[in-house]
């Protein structure tokens, strides 16, 4: 019973497959038929070679642009190393400069606190200069008081010389004036004491009325000197 059904089984099969090849023998013998256009098989062939030809030819240029590209693509490569390698110095500058901006940064706020510190210095110094105009004005004023007060010491101190100076001619002519009153007091003592030691005319010697007169000429003598 085994066996039958295997038989069976093989002959589905077998016509399944002959009923297959009829179908496509139809087909093929249909498509031949109405196609008026299907090429030889010498221009197959020849169309085949031209085909292959062509393919060799794309090989040969694909191989060449393969060529090229490998090239191009190491190329890239080394490019992308040099890059990389650029890459990384621009980076490592980038951050030195960034360091150096923040080096700046900070200089930057140490000058803006040190030109604070100027501006107000700046303006102590103006208010010291205003102080400083104000006492040099003042000084000025004192000095201007001085320069009047020292003329006129100045011209006191002339006027003081010429009064030292006329002091000084009358000085002369009083102690002038004193030795003439000596010299005068001195004759008249001689002649008074002549007067006593010998006895002369009644007006000259008359002692008493004669001492009188030596003595208001004396006194006369001794008040003009005291005067001048």
């Amino acid at each position: 019973m085994a066996g039958s059904k295997s038989s069976q089984t093989t002959r589905n099969v077998v016509i399944a497959l002959l009923a297959l090849w009829s179908v496509i023998s139809l087909i093929i013998i249909v498509v031949w038929a109405t196609s008026p256009d299907l090429k030889s098989a010498s221009q197959c062939r020849a169309e085949l070679q031209a085909v292959t030809e062509k393919v060799e030819g794309a090989k040969v240029v694909w191989a060449k642009d393969k060529k090229a590209l490998e090239e191009l693509v190491e190329q890239g490569w080394e490019n992308q190393t040099i890059l990389n390698t650029e890459l990384s110095l621009l980076v490592v500058k980038l951050e030195e400069t960034n360091r150096s901006l923040g080096d700046c940064e900070q200089e930057n706020v140490l000058l803006n606190g040190n030109i604070t510190v100027l501006e107000n210095q700046i303006e102590e110094y103006e208010i010291i200069e205003a102080n400083l105009t104000s006492e040099i004005t003042l000084q000025k004023d004192h000095i201007d008081s001085l320069k009047f007060n020292l003329t006129q010491i100045y011209h006191q101190f002339e006027s003081s010389e010429a009064l030292r100076s006329a002091a000084e001619s009358q000085q002369k002519a009083a102690e002038s004036q004193k030795k003439a009153c000596d010299s005068g007091k001195h004759y008249l003592q001689k002649q008074l004491q002549r007067c006593n030691e010998s006895p002369g005319p009644v007006l000259l010697c008359h002692r008493p009325a004669f001492a009188l007169i030596l003595n208001v000429l004396l006194s006369f003598w001794v008040w003009s000197s005291i005067s001048v």
